[in-house]
């Protein structure tokens, strides 16, 4: 399992998860999405601008 927290958010994916590859996304102890990772698609929930970016600096930074 992996864990990051950025600007009040906490991103979680598990290896060996089943696909797609994706990430859950977390506010205030709750989930607001679940995204498919690398392409940024939505499969639950909503997510804003601030959050993709998040999500991108983490796959650049190869966290995830």
């Amino acid at each position: 399992m992996g864990r990051a927290k950025r600007g009040g958010y906490i991103i979680e994916w598990w290896m060996g998860d089943h696909l797609p590859k994706h990430v859950h996304v977390y506010k205030d102890g709750k989930e607001i999405a679940k995204v498919e990772i690398p392409g940024l698609l939505v499969l639950k929930g909503k997510i804003d601008n601030r959050v993709k970016k998040i999500l991108q600096e983490l796959i650049d930074e190869g966290a995830i």
